[in-house]
C-alpha cells in the first residue's frame, strides 16, 4: 500500500510539473491578438525573422554592394562608393565601415550587429509578439530540461525499486503500471517544451515571415533572396564567397544579458514606437523557430547558428549598439522580464 502511494505522488507530481512547463512555453509563444498575419515594416525585419541580427546585415550588404554603393573585394575588403542609405541598418553600415581601421568584412559585420539599429528591430519585434524576447524562456527551458533529466534518470531507479518491492514478497505491478507511463511521459514532455522555450520566433512571427515571402514571391534583388532564403539564394558567387567567409570569422559566444531601460525604437518610415522595457540583446531567430546566435544563418536558409556577436562598449556582455552586444542563446535574447541565443 505504501509503495502504491508513493508511485501515485510521483506519477501526479510528474503530471503536474508538465502541465505547468506546457502552460508556461505557451504564454511565451502567444501572439498578438486578432486574426490574420501581423504587416511586417520593412525588409529587414522579414530578414531578422528568418536569421536574427546576422541575416540583417548580410542583407543590408548584399543590397548595397548589388546596387554599387558597397564595394568588396579580397580579401574581404569594404569600402564605400556612395553615401546614400535607405534606413538604419544601412546607415550603420557606412557609420561602422566609417570607423572600421581597415575595412575588414567580419568586422564591420560583427559592429553592426551588435549595433542598436539592428538590436532595435528585434525590440520592436518582440513588442508586437511577433518573436520571444531573450532569456524570457530561459527558466521554462532549464525546468523542462530538469523534468527530461529527472525522468531518464528515474527510468533504472523505477525498475530497481520494482525488483526490491517484489524481492520483499509485494505485488509490484502498482508501482510500475504508475510510475513507468508518468516517466515515459515526462521524458516526452520535457524535451517537446525545452524545444518550445529554446524557439524565439512565435507563430505569429512565422506567419508574418511567410506572408511577405508569398506576397513578393516574384523579387529577385540580392537582398530580398538573402532576408528570405539566406545567403545560399544569393546569385553572385563571388559575393556569396564573401560573406560566408565573413560569417566563419565572425567573433561570437552563446552569452546574453541585459539592462532595463526605455527603448524608442525607431522605424524606416520616419515614426516611432516608444514603450518600456528591457534593452534587449538579440542574437537570434530563425522561421523555423529555432534560436541562435548566427554567424552562419544567412547560408543554412531559414536556421541560424554559429557565432555571434559578443562585447560591446558600454560593457555588457550582450546588448545594443547603445551600450551592450549581442553574443548568446543560441540563440538567446533577453526578455522584457527576465531579461543572442543562436539560436542557433
Amino acid at each position: 500500500m505504501t509503495t502504491t502511494v508513493l508511485a501515485l505522488l510521483i506519477a501526479l507530481a510528474i503530471v503536474a510539473v508538465s502541465i505547468i512547463l506546457f502552460r508556461g512555453t505557451s504564454a511565451l509563444r502567444r501572439g498578438p491578438a486578432g486574426t490574420g498575419p501581423v504587416p511586417l515594416h520593412d525588409l529587414m525585419e522579414v530578414a531578422f525573422l528568418n536569421g536574427g541580427p546576422s541575416r540583417v546585415v548580410d542583407t543590408a550588404l548584399a543590397t548595397m554592394h548589388s546596387d554599387g554603393r558597397l564595394a568588396i573585394g579580397g580579401p574581404g575588403i569594404v569600402s564605400a562608393r556612395s553615401t546614400v542609405a535607405h534606413g538604419p541598418v544601412e546607415r550603420s553600415v557606412y557609420a561602422e565601415l566609417a570607423a572600421a581601421p581597415n575595412g575588414a568584412l567580419h568586422n564591420l559585420r560583427y559592429a553592426v550587429m551588435r549595433g542598436e539599429a539592428v538590436q532595435e528591430i528585434g525590440d520592436s519585434l518582440a513588442f508586437r509578439g511577433l518573436m520571444v524576447p531573450p532569456q524570457a524562456g530561459r527558466k521554462w527551458r532549464t525546468g523542462s530540461i530538469v523534468l527530461l533529466i529527472t525522468c531518464i534518470l528515474g527510468l533504472p531507479a523505477c525498475i530497481v525499486t520494482a525488483i526490491a518491492v517484489s524481492v520483499a514478497g509485494h505485488s509490484a505491478v502498482p508501482f510500475i503500471t504508475l510510475v513507468l507511463p508518468a516517466l515515459v511521459w515526462g521524458i516526452v514532455c520535457g524535451a517537446v517544451n525545452a524545444g518550445r522555450a529554446a524557439a524565439r520566433v512565435t507563430p505569429a512571427g512565422r506567419a508574418a515571415a511567410a506572408a511577405y515571402a508569398a506576397s513578393h514571391a516574384d523579387r529577385t534583388a540580392s537582398g530580398h533572396l538573402v532576408a528570405v532564403r539566406g545567403l545560399r539564394a544569393l546569385p553572385d558567387r563571388a559575393l556569396w564567397e564573401q560573406l560566408h567567409t565573413a560569417a566563419r570569422l565572425t567573433p561570437g559566444g552563446s552569452r546574453t544579458t541585459s539592462r532595463t531601460t526605455s527603448r524608442t525604437p525607431s522605424t524606416d518610415s520616419g515614426t516611432s514606437t516608444t514603450y518600456a522595457a528591457a534593452a534587449m540583446v538579440w542574437c537570434a531567430g530563425s522561421a523555423s523557430g529555432a534560436s541562435s546566435c548566427g554567424s552562419s544563418s544567412g547560408d543554412s536558409g531559414s536556421r541560424s547558428g554559429g557565432s555571434g556577436c559578443s562585447s560591446s562598449s558600454g560593457g555588457s556582455s550582450c546588448g545594443s549598439g547603445s551600450g551592450s552586444s549581442c553574443g548568446s542563446s543560441s540563440g538567446s535574447s533577453c526578455s522584457s522580464g527576465s531579461s543572442c541565443g543562436s539560436s542557433s
